[in-house]
């Protein structure tokens, strides 16, 4: 294994397929979060972190430095990652070896950041309005990072809203009669993969639909003139005129729920009439199209309307969508339906990532966290659709934190390097490699001489 010695930053090290880790800090201990070293590979070969805190502006004066901001974000994303929501747990983690070799700088010859400067850090010095502003862009900047390496020819951008509970006196909650919980009420955007594309926290009381061009409008920006085609779903909530025509205007298509009404029952009245004869012991489906045009409407459009009876029920359950796309209807109705992701996503981020604990006292600090879990979400998702075996392709972040992200291992120090000894339990040795070599497949070719 090679000496990291004479490497100017004395956080750099290597992982190699020996699952040996080198890097310059002194003493011996035991991690349980040593999984965060894959992650931070990946971190490094797309550049995220690195190119984040570039866009960040320096709120500290003086020479009093003691951290990096580039080492502070990725204290605040991997810790996250690694399920401690909370910077209580940074007295912790800041003598932590795995996280000390995360934040890097000087933090693995001494430690990372306590709890009180990250606490400054996400309450004060990201909670500007232009670091806010930075940091609602990242998710989307990181996704076209890895776009480089992956590009796709669609994409399908999912919408939907969802309720963050709130405790005590918080700036900005309301109760939510729909949720029946006070509450703040985020937005958030996926792409078909699953990325986090842009999220925005909002009071507990808004429509479910209210800042969506202040969300949507950025994304599909991003995408216009690079991507072969763009599709937008989304549920009832945004069932709004003003949507599809920014949609029709940007030349995207898009499947959005529409809310049942008397005119929509009348035009498909032959549908609702109960089936002749015994009732079956399976589902019935029957589909419609036609052209329709609500009095706030500009013009007439198609909407596809799905019929299904159950068995053991008296009426048949109704859906109608509004389209310009000139699909057939069932697979119209298909591509509406894998909407229904979208909700799992928002899952998984509540479970994996938990990005619900939104305690602080001021909205702008509550804001930054929102962001600091997203791009946490972001980063635990790349590693699952880009360096995952075929073995691990249906884990879920949450099962990627317990069983890649929670391996414990014991330091054995030297003198001129460390190794991590990692326990093979959950994830065997074989499928480290692979991971490590998926993620070195993806580093970007050297410029040419």
């Amino acid at each position: 294994m090679a000496d990291p010695a004479g490497e100017a930053d004395s956080g750099a090290l290597r992982l190699d397929f020996d699952r040996r880790v080198m890097l310059r800090f002194h003493g011996s201990a035991i991690t349980s979060d040593s999984g965060l070293l894959a992650y931070r590979e990946l971190d490094d070969v797309l550049a995220l972190t690195t190119s984040g805190s570039e866009r960040l502006a320096e709120a500290r004066t003086g020479r009093n430095r003691r951290h990096l901001l580039v080492g502070l974000l990725r204290q605040s994303v991997f810790g996250r990652l690694a399920g401690y929501e909370d910077v209580n747990d940074a007295d912790r983690l800041c003598r932590d070896p795995a996280m000390r070799w995360v934040v890097g700088g000087k933090a693995p010859m001494d430690r990372a950041a306590s709890a009180s400067q990250m606490g400054r850090f996400e309450t004060e010095w990201l909670a500007g309005p232009e670091n806010l502003a930075a940091l609602a862009d990242l998710p989307g900047q990181w996704i076209d990072a890895v776009h480089k390496r992956r590009q796709p020819r669609v994409v399908v951008l999912d919408m939907d809203s969802s309720e963050s509970p709130t405790y005590g006196a918080q700036e900005g909650s309301a109760y939510n009669g729909h949720f029946g919980c006070t509450c703040y009420h985020p937005l958030f955007v996926f792409n078909q993969l699953g990325d986090l594309e842009r999220c925005a926290l909002r009071s507990g009381n808004v429509h479910s639909a209210a800042s969506w061009r202040e969300v949507l409008e950025p994304v599909v920006a991003r995408y216009r003139g690079t991507v072969k085609r763009c599709c937008f779903r989304g549920d009832a909530a945004f069932a709004n005129p003003e949507i599809y025509e920014f949609l029709e205007a940007e030349g995207m298509g898009y499947a959005i729920r529409l809310p049942a009404n008397r005119v929509l029952q009348d035009k498909i009245g032959y549908l609702l009439k109960r089936p002749v004869g015994r009732p079956p012991q399976e589902v019935r489906r029957y589909y419609a199209s036609f052209r329709y045009q609500a009095g706030s409407w500009t013009k007439p459009r198609r909407v596809v309307a799905k019929v299904e009876w159950h068995p053991g029920e008296l009426y048949p359950r109704v859906g109608f969508i509004v389209t310009n796309l000139a699909r057939p209807v069932e697979r119209l109705v298909a591509f509406y339906n894998h909407r229904g992701t979208c909700e799992q996503y928002i899952k998984e981020g509540k479970g994996a990532i938990k990005w619900t604990r939104l305690s602080c006292r001021s909205f702008a600090a509550n804001a930054v966290r929102l962001q600091l879990h997203a791009l946490a979400y972001n980063l635990g998702n790349f590693m699952r659709t880009l360096a995952m075996p075929k073995t691990a392709e249906p884990w879920s972040l949450t099962s990627l934190r317990e069983k890649l992200i929670k391996i414990g291992a014991k330091v054995v120090s030297h003198g001129r390097y460390t190794t991590f000894q990692m326990a093979e339990v959950a994830v065997p040795r074989q499928m480290f490699q692979e991971i490590l070599m998926l993620i070195a497949q993806l580093r970007a070719p050297p410029a040419p001489a």
